[in-house]
This record gives C-alpha cells, structure tokens and sequence, in this order.
C-alpha cells in the first residue's frame, strides 16, 4: 500500500458508538435470507477460516450484543470465526496509519463515511462493487455512495447513516412557553429568551468552531444555495466568495457577535457544547440522538429524555435546512488475507436484517428506504428523518480532512471575522484559496 502522507483523519463520525439502544432480538440467528443457516452438506464454506473485524469506539452494552449476535449469526451462516477488536476513537487515526503501513490490520473494518476517500486514496480499501449488483444491497440509494465511490467501483457501504438536528431544552421551552422555531428568526427569539430568564453566560444556541464546526455552517450555508467547492473536470474550485456561502457564514458568525453564544468559547465542538448542555448552560445546538444517552449520563440524570428533544434546523423562510449527511460504513481493508471471505462478511452484516439492528440499536438513522419510512412515524425520530431527506455531504475528497479539520481552514476564517481582525469577504478570499491549494494537492 502507499501512504502519501500522513492526514489527522479523526473522525467526524467520531460519536457514533452505538450508544442509545435497546437490545436485540434473541431470537436464533437467521442468514440474510431469512431461514436457518444449513451447515449440512459437507458444511459451510468457509467452516475453520477466521477473520478479524474492527468495531470503532468504546464498547457498551448495546453495541457488544450487536456484535455478538451479529458474529454468531454470520458463524452459523458461513462457518467463519470472526475475532472483534475495538478500537477507541483517539486511536483510530495511528491504527488505520500503521495498518495501511504494513502493520497488522483488520480484514473488515467498520469506519467513518467521510473518511472513506482518505483511505481509498492509500490504497487501504478493497472495492465490494459486487455485493451492490443484486440482492437486498441493490436498493441502498446511490446517494448514501458518492463517498464510497470512485473510478466505478465502490469501497465501502453504508452501515447506518447520521445526520443533525436542533437539540433543545424541551422542559426550558415549556417553562418559557417558546413554540418550536420554524424560522431562523424564531430560533433567534428563543434562543435570546432563553438567555434572558437563565443568565448570560447560557448559551440560547451554541456556536461550534471546533473540529466538527462545518456540520453546523455547512447547513447554513447550503440553506442559502451555497456549498465549499464544486470539482470542474479534475480540478476542485472553491465557491466560499460566492452569494450563497456568504450569506450563511454571515448567519454562522452572527451566533457570538449577535451574543447567542458566548465569545470565549470559539473553539468548542459538539462534545464540548454536550457537556455544557448536560449542565444546564445551553440551550439549543446541532447535534444528533446519540447525544442524548451521554447527557444523561454526564448531568446524572437531571436532564433525562423527558426535558430534551429535536427539531429540524430551520432556514430563514421556512422548513428544514439540508443537514450534514454522515454515517458509518463498513469495508475490507486492501490487506485482507481472504478479500472472498471479508467481503461476504461485509454483505451479511449489510443485509436488511442486520444493517436495520446496526442503526436502530445504535441511534442512527436506516439506510434502507422502507426503514427510513417507518422512522418518521416516530415523534423522537422525525425531525431527524426530515433533515435526512435533504442531507449533503462535504467535499468527497481526500484532503478535505485536512482542510476541514487538520488546519481548519473555515473555522480559522470565522474566529478571524468574530475577533475583528478582517472582514467577511476577506476572510472567505483566503479561506477559498486555501481550500483549492489543499484539495487539488496531489
């Protein structure tokens, strides 16, 4: 394998550990066409074969049930060992690096949509196109694979997908007697009489300029028509002076220097703002349900389920803006010893049955039409199936990390308007020349 160069690829799916479920069926496990698995017949295929799966995060309860279910299930079915290595977030990024290194590496992983094009790009993913040609996989929408997607083959698939929405105090709306915004006007106006009844120091909508900053802007800004950068034949141009990006990074800013969220807290991202929503400081913020289990947890449970819920991000004029479309995904790693056997891993634990587990018991969002529907008869999951409908991702390139986080091009250009040291457009002219030098380095 190659390795380029070295990216901080931490992922932005970081909290997806699935964390918010319920536990499993345990009913006998069934294969992906929904009978018992038959080992008769000389038995399975790959009966004595073992292979290594790495799950992200820390295990918890839910995601170990999952897990096991989800190994014996596929034991049943094929024969295969398969050996489960968790691997905590803060290590992701040296693991995936040493593995696509030559070092010892998993045969499956599971791994960050958004991350996808980095490791592509080092050669650390085999292409699973076929799995998509038929069967239930073939009904995953094409739009969940433009990251997975490159030269006409298909290097990942979706486990199960995430996207944002506004998490508020539900019991402080109720006190308040404030409506749930339907228009950023609205949102404004609570989230100031929040501020108002619970001190200065709560943020009424908390501003993210941390690593995960653009899930907030990128909303804003696709709301106005706008977007980062567009890819023109082989070369990516930047679109952050344009009409559209302007007006929702001026909508971005306005959070502090409209005095929403305080001006101390610039660098904080989403884990950050959860802990201050755990106690008491904030009162709305871009987030997503598997925030909830945490908050609980952190605030030891003052703020349970009962004083929180979502609603979609509102634009200026009304309805829900496009969310940040994120997720896990699940592949074969390039170094794979049985790229046969890891691949049908990879189709089994796709499959309907088990994708709809993945999500379902881990907070997330489905990546099957039909579950999808079911969601928004759910009050808890609606908002989230809305904001899903007109989800987009960032830039499906492998140096958007870099960008996005590593040297944090936008969120450099906003401190730099909020603190006065320039001016909107001169900021985003050297936001937008950054961005093309870093997603059209070779």
């Amino acid at each position: 394998m190659k390795i380029t160069k070295i990216a901080v690829a931490t992922a932005t799916t970081a909290a997806l550990a699935l964390g918010l479920a319920a536990c499993g069926s345990s009913e006998p496990a069934q294969n992906d066409t929904g009978t018992k698995a038959d080992a008769s017949a000389g038995g399975p295929k790959f009966a004595g074969q073992t292979l290594t799966l790495w799950r992200l995060g820390e295990s918890n309860p839910a995601a170990q049930k999952y897990t096991d279910d989800l190994v014996a299930a596929f034991k049943q079915q094929s024969g295969a060992e398969v050996k489960v290595e968790w691997i905590p977030w803060p290590q992701v990024n040296d693991k995936f690096t040493a593995a696509a290194a030559g070092g010892a590496g998993p045969d499956v992983t599971e791994i960050g949509n958004d991350q996808v094009p980095l490791w592509r790009s080092q050669d650390a993913l085999h292409p699973i196109t076929s799995i998509f040609s038929g069967g239930e996989q073939a009904e995953i929408p094409k739009n969940l694979l433009s990251l997975e997607t490159d030269a006409g083959e298909i290097y990942a698939s979706p486990w199960g997908m995430g996207t944002r929405a506004v998490l508020y105090r539900k019991d402080w709306f109720d006190e308040l007697k404030i409506e749930v915004p339907k228009t950023w006007d609205e949102l404004v106006a609570a989230a100031k009489k929040i501020q108002k009844d619970k001190g200065k120091d709560v943020d009424g909508f908390a501003f993210n300029g941390g690593s995960d900053a653009n899930h907030l802007l990128g909303s804003l800004a696709w709301a106005e028509g706008g977007d980062y950068a567009v890819k023109e034949g082989d070369k990516w141009v930047g679109k952050l002076t344009e009409p559209g990006f302007k007006a929702g990074f001026a909508t971005y800013t306005s959070l502090v220097t409209e005095g929403l969220s305080g001006k101390s807290r610039l660098t904080q991202n989403s884990a950050d703002i959860r802990t201050r929503f755990a106690n008491g400081k904030v009162g709305m913020y871009l987030t997503a349900g598997w925030d909830i289990a945490t908050i609980k947890e952190e605030s030891s449970g003052k703020v349970d389920e009962a004083k929180m819920a979502f609603f979609p991000l509102p634009t200026k004029s009304g309805g829900a803006a496009p969310a940040f479309f994120g997720g896990n995904d699940i592949a074969v790693w390039n170094d794979a010893e049985n790229k046969e056997l890891a691949t049908e891993f990879v189709k089994f634990a796709t499959t309907k049955e088990w994708a709809g587990r993945y999500a379902s018991e881990g907070g997330l969002l489905p990546i099957y039409p039909e579950h999808l529907e079911k969601l928004k008869e759910d009050p808890a999951q609606a908002p989230f199936a809305e904001a899903f409908a007109n989800a987009r991702a960032l830039p499906a390139d492998s140096n958007w990390t870099e960008a996005g986080e590593t040297k944090a091009v936008l969120q450099n250009a906003a401190v730099s308007v909020i603190e006065g040291k320039a001016g909107a457009d001169e900021a985003l002219a050297k936001a937008n020349t950054e961005l093309e030098e870093i997603l059209n380095q070779q």
